[in-house]
């Protein structure tokens, strides 16, 4: 018999692997920041666009849904986090509008703001989509400044159970360093991607040679983030939620998370492999190009087993550093039984809908980008 804890960890399992595939999706947001640096000329410039501007609806679409999920599973998380950190949330979808209106609006005739305008916007969007998202996801280890108090829905007058500490409603995230390491680790990693994705999708002689040079520059920055939040983070004391809903610091947390599961520590280090062997291999071998393949699925394992970590094994999934008792964990934020069943049911369809963007994305990828696909294909950006 399915039980409502069986639901619980498994909504967290469906919300982390959102989260892996949307940070792999972000390599759309890495080429964005660096068609200045690759496209020497116009028609270079505009072969990058192009690549990447096929699949911005993808990233779009994905985080949409992983919010909307969020959303329908673990409700309290997102009326104390997009509620108060609602600053922080703006931007980001900001920078997600921004880029949809500028893609599809550059090369109207007549626009506003003129081509010249909306790349700028494009390469803002490259920097503070995937920034400002890894800043986000790194509280959910170094926590936030809330308090959540469930009695205060009996309060007619003012039935706000969470309340923001802060005035700056997640701005002040910004400040703490691992926030910004773990923010700059996956902007870097964004870059890694679009590279290798840049090398299998573009074909020409001097993107492609620029793509590789410039990849091992991003590789080793993209390293140095993440190796030192993940030093910090399974260094760091977590918080830890005992059977009776009592929450307590422990030594090591997400270290012993990932030791004692062992699925969870296969995933990351099948991960962290198959990120270093798609971007070594693309980088050492002039003739490879399929390192976009290892390193997306790479990214996904290893995003999706971080999340695993925040979230199972007794974890305080959102912590907060103002009162240890109004942190968030799977059993006090999520949405009711029946709730979970209905949307369990129709989580059966994900497959489906992956096989339909499978099919779609070989469609749009059957054949290269070369300058002379530009000058006779239908829809240019």
């Amino acid at each position: 018999m399915i039980t409502y804890n069986f639901l619980q960890n498994y909504w967290w399992f469906i919300i982390s692997l959102l989260g892996g595939l949307l940070v792999f999706l972000l390599f759309v947001q890495g080429g964005n920041s660096l068609y200045p640096i690759l496209g020497r000329d116009e028609a270079s410039r505009r072969m990058l666009i192009n690549s990447t501007g096929r699949k911005w609806e993808f990233t779009f679409t994905t985080l949409v849904t992983f919010g909307g999920a969020f959303f329908a599973s673990f409700p309290l998380f997102y009326s104390t986090s997009f509620g108060g950190a609602y600053w922080l949330w703006m931007l980001i979808l900001l920078s997600f509008v921004l880029q949809a209106v500028s893609y599809e609006f550059q090369s109207k005739v007549g626009n506003v703001l003129g081509r010249r305008g909306y790349r700028i916007l494009l390469i803002a969007n490259g920097f503070m989509g995937p920034f400002l998202l890894g800043v986000a996801v790194a509280t959910f280890f170094t926590g936030a400044d809330f308090t959540v108090n469930k009695l205060r829905l009996g309060d007619v007058t003012n039935p706000v159970v969470s309340t923001w500490g802060s005035a700056w409603h997640g701005l002040e995230a910004l400040a703490n360093l691992w926030n910004v390491a773990l923010g700059l680790a996956v902007y870097h990693l964004a870059r890694v991607l679009a590279l290798q994705y840049f090398i299998n999708n573009v074909r020409d002689n001097e993107v492609e040679a620029r793509s590789r040079h410039l990849l091992k520059f991003d590789t080793v920055l993209f390293l140095a983030f993440f190796l030192a939040f993940a030093g910090r983070l399974f260094t760091m004391t977590g918080q830890a939620v005992e059977h009776w809903g009592h929450v307590t610091e422990e030594p090591l947390k997400y270290l012993n998370n990932l030791l004692q599961q062992p699925f969870v520590l296969v995933l990351f280090l099948a991960g962290v492999l198959l990120v270093l062997f798609g971007t070594l291999r693309s980088i050492f071998s002039k003739t490879f190009r399929r390192g976009i393949w290892f390193s997306g699925a790479g990214t996904v394992l290893t995003v999706t087993a971080m999340f695993l970590l925040a979230g199972w094994h007794n974890t305080c999934f959102y912590p907060s550093t103002a009162d240890l008792r109004s942190s968030l964990y799977l059993y006090n934020s999520c949405a009711s039984a029946p709730t979970l069943q209905v949307m369990s049911v129709v989580s059966l369809l994900i497959p489906f809908v992956l096989a339909y963007i499978f099919y779609c994305w070989r469609a749009i990828d059957r054949k290269p980008i070369t300058r002379e696909e530009l000058e006779s294909g239908e829809h240019q950006y």
